[in-house]
């Protein structure tokens, strides 16, 4: 399955369509799962996105299916009593010696797959719903042929031809219409996004010459050396390298037959590009404590006996102010819009979470009944 094929299966149950109506009086009405103020989201909706749910991970095990998975959703009304049934229809024999699982191990195992799939699905659903509530309050609209026409893209660049979309959709038991409500949700979030962020990304001349002091090191390139080097596992080894360089035989020839360094040996000994702090101590000094051209060693280092000359010097240097301007004007517009949506995203959340009611065998962290979860940066997601 391509990357974008994978996208659209995860967004899919990422953010779902919403069946909603008016909510006249307070609590979860019996054919709902929950309440975000004046709106339901109805346990229809729940059931068929746990399907979904169920059958996408069924397809993920046979990708290249071409008819729908048969699954058994966990019934929790019935006590798992058909996820028990199916569980022992498939479950392999247990090995010699070993008991077969009882039903209550088989009951507590549909019951995680349940939960998982209830926490995941229920939080979707009311992510879906508070994203569509901002997005009114802030004057925003996406229209559905604004998301199909996303959809349409996503589908040109992720399937070959309308066949293979509509097995996609089989295997995973979509339709286009839950897609295009994804995409509708996805496009609010990201017009959020940028409404609540928009104008925060100004930054002064005194905010950029404040960084730039506080943060030179970041705009600075240390000294770089580019080497010859032998490396050998004992003394006497590095001193026949150093004599056979000192008659006149060339660096490539002495590293081919002396050196045990294979990165440098068959490079002719080069070693480009280097920084102090990256070799051994022993070497490091050395390195940088000699001038240009020099023969210098045996250096024992933890690595064996080194024999080296420095060929080049590119000395360090440092970024002006004003090189390094529009690197940090990026970089403060950056944090400022970062910090913008995380206290929108902390305010958001706390006032949606308020307004969000839960059935009591649907309670998940984003319901106003269910314990409270870490902080998001963004709205919707």
């Amino acid at each position: 399955m391509s990357k974008l094929r994978r996208t659209l299966a995860l967004a899919a149950l990422s953010v779902v369509p919403v069946l909603l109506a008016a909510c006249g009086g307070g609590g979860v009405p019996g054919d709902s799962v929950a309440t975000v103020g004046d709106q339901t989201i109805k346990k229809s909706t729940f059931d068929h996105w746990m399907r979904i749910a169920a059958i996408s991970a069924a397809g993920q095990q046979n990708p290249t299916a071409t008819t729908p998975p048969k699954v058994t959703v966990p019934d929790v009304e019935n006590d798992f009593k058909n996820c028990i049934a199916e569980k022992r229809r498939t479950t392999p024999p247990p090995a010699k010696g070993q008991a077969k699982p009882t039903d209550a191990q088989l009951r507590q195992q549909c019951r995680q797959q349940y939960d998982a799939a209830k926490n995941q699905i229920m939080s979707f659903l009311i992510r879906a719903t508070w994203a569509d509530q901002e997005a009114k309050k802030l004057g925003i609209n996406v229209s559905e042929k604004d998301a199909r026409k996303q959809l349409d893209t996503a589908k040109k660049q992720a399937f070959p031809n309308d066949s293979d979309y509509q097995k996609y959709l089989v295997r995973n038991g979509l339709t286009t219409t839950d897609l295009v409500f994804q995409q509708r949700v996805s496009l609010l979030q990201q017009k959020i996004t940028q409404k609540v962020t928009k104008g925060k990304g100004k930054v002064t001349e005194a905010q950029i010459q404040q960084y730039y002091n506080a943060n030179k090191s970041r705009f600075a390139t240390p000294e770089r050396r580019d080497l010859r080097i032998v490396l050998t596992k004992t003394k006497a080894r590095a001193q026949q390298a150093r004599q056979a360089l000192e008659s006149g035989q060339s660096w490539s020839a002495v590293a081919r037959q002396y050196s045990t360094d294979p990165t440098s040996k068959t490079n002719g000994g080069k070693l480009a590009g280097v920084q102090k702090g990256q070799q051994d101590p022993a070497l490091d000094n050395a390195v940088f404590g000699t001038r240009k051209g020099k023969l210098v060693g045996p250096i024992k280092t933890q690595f064996g006996w080194s024999v080296f000359t420095v060929e080049k010097i590119t000395p360090a240097d440092q970024q002006s102010l004003k090189q390094s301007r529009q690197s940090i004007s990026d970089i403060l517009k950056s944090e400022n819009q970062r910090k913008a949506l995380t206290a929108f995203g902390k305010d958001y959340r706390n006032r949606y979470r308020d307004q969000t009611d839960c059935g009591k065998p649907y309670v998940v962290e984003d319901c106003k009944n269910g314990k409270p979860a870490k902080q998001t940066t963004t709205g919707g997601q």
